[in-house]
């Protein structure tokens, strides 16, 4: 159960649905994205444009793997993360979602620098408004190292945004 507007409503409520997550490109980011995402009640879906890079058997967490934006049904529910800022095509790619109906974008990368995003937006002509939704650094700040914790920190940081909280320990 939980409290909304004083008001107590389920899991599955249309409060908390629908909760979609697209995570954009193959990495231990991803797959605990995955993993922990549908526990929390997302349909996830993994979007990888290279299939040399879904090798092996499917795993047994997430929902769905795809190998394009358009048949990762991307709408005003979805949370779109690029797990990997040192892919080619991540212009391309957040040009894409940049264009449609996303609620959220985001990019994991190192928080000290700007993301090689940016530039590769301003040379695909990204007006710098459209540059700016595009949220990196993602997650809370918990010191985050691993796949896993990263993974951790980010889905933290989206209900918290989702919920219209701060994250962390201000309550």
């Amino acid at each position: 159960m939980w409290r909304k507007s004083g008001r107590v409503g389920r899991v599955g409520d249309s409060a908390l649905s629908p909760r979609r997550l697209v995570a954009v490109f193959e990495s231990p980011v991803s797959e605990a994205l995955q993993r922990f995402a549908v526990e929390l009640g997302f349909h996830t879906v993994l979007v990888e444009p290279d299939p040399t890079r879904l090798s092996g058997t499917p795993r047994p967490h997430g929902d769905t793997f795809v190998a394009d934006l358009v048949a990762a049904g991307i709408d005003e529910h979805t949370d779109v993360v690029l797990t990997d800022h040192h892919r080619a095509e991540i212009g391309a790619v957040l040009q894409e979602v940049l264009a449609g109906k996303s609620r959220w974008i985001g990019i994991v990368g190192n928080p000290r620098s700007e993301g090689p995003h940016v530039e590769a937006l301003r040379e695909l002509g990204v007006p710098a408004e459209e540059i700016a939704r595009v949220h990196r650094p993602i997650g809370l700040n918990i010191g985050s190292r691993t796949g896993p914790e990263i993974a951790l920190a980010i889905l933290a940081g989206l209900i918290a945004d989702r919920n219209g909280r701060p994250g962390g320990f201000d309550f």
